[in-house]
């Protein structure tokens, strides 16, 4: 961990990143990146320091109250969060000036602000968006190794939903020959009815890579599942967009199964809820995937990973 002072917090939409770099481990991780130009190792979380005192002076310049959204680019409840609490002082700023929040965030830290929270929402909105990956704990060890695991995930999302606080999953990556398969599928959504989400968040049946993550993740490949990187070279080459060869049928199930139990799935109407204080609930769901693949008919039941 090392500090940096910052001159700017906020992005034009309001979002915000306190931390830059992530201890969580994930396996896929996107910010490793090199694209993003991070100028130090990816897990010596750079903490910015006067962070929340440039906050709170352009919060005060603020004409217009909206949402403030972090955790893109960097989780809000990392470890470190607990000892610097620049999240809980964020949330304190935007209860202060009457904004509102969304949180994206893998870690079970949250409950820890979940009074705060509630202030918050009884005031403006908060909406907090948690991802998920697989619904096999092993195999989420493997995957995403120093964060809450699925089943503590699904517990914060039914905690939020008892405490009247709009929630969201991330479905996001569904890795090929991992956990791309019906099973996984079917289980992460039962979770998401169960935990009445509002809304699910799917860009495709798949994973992205790009210098930086591409060969962290092979690295992952060639220690958890042996000769996996061959196939991934194979089949994908050095393409950005690596679709799981189920996506077209997985995608259609997913969208059956959210349109049967009225969870959002249209990426633009929930970001737009999202990023907004106030939305109209008026709108109507619309797809927006498009079927590249030529996919067989019907895919595997199960695949087990592999240790």
């Amino acid at each position: 961990m090392h500090y940096k002072e910052t001159k700017t917090i906020l992005s034009p939409s309001n979002g915000c990143n306190l931390y830059r770099g992530c201890t969580h481990g994930c396996i896929y991780c996107d910010s490793r990146s090199k694209c993003y130009q991070m100028e130090h190792a990816f897990e010596d979380i750079e903490v910015k320091e006067n962070a929340l005192s440039i906050l709170e002076e352009e919060l005060k310049k603020k004409r217009k109250k909206g949402i403030i959204s972090t955790g893109s680019m960097s989780d809000p409840y990392l470890p470190i969060e607990n000892q610097l609490n620049l999240t809980k002082g964020m949330l304190e700023l935007a209860y202060s000036y009457g904004f509102g929040v969304h949180l994206q965030t893998k870690s079970s830290l949250i409950l820890r602000d979940l009074e705060l929270l509630k202030k918050i929402n009884q005031q403006t909105k908060v909406r907090i968006s948690i991802t998920l990956t697989t619904a096999d704990e092993d195999l989420c060890k493997i995957l995403e190794p120093h964060v809450s695991t699925t089943k503590e995930r699904f517990e914060v999302l039914k905690r939020l939903n008892q405490e009247g606080i709009e929630t969201y999953v991330w479905l996001s990556p569904i890795l090929p020959f991992i956990n791309d398969t019906l099973d996984n599928l079917r289980e992460i959504l039962r979770m998401c009815k169960e935990a009445n989400v509002t809304g699910i968040l799917c860009f495709g049946f798949g994973v992205t890579l790009r210098e930086g993550n591409r060969e962290y993740f092979y690295e992952k490949l060639d220690e958890f599942f042996p000769k996996l990187k061959e196939n991934y070279i194979k089949h994908y080459g050095n393409s950005y967009a690596c679709n799981s060869i189920y996506h077209k049928y997985l995608m259609d199930y997913f969208q059956k199964f959210c349109k049967e139990n009225h969870i959002l799935y249209n990426i633009e109407e929930i970001f737009k809820k999202l990023h907004t204080l106030y939305v109209d609930q008026g709108y109507e769901q619309i797809s927006i995937f498009s079927e590249e693949l030529s996919l067989p008919s019907k895919p595997k039941k199960s695949r087990k990973s592999k240790k």
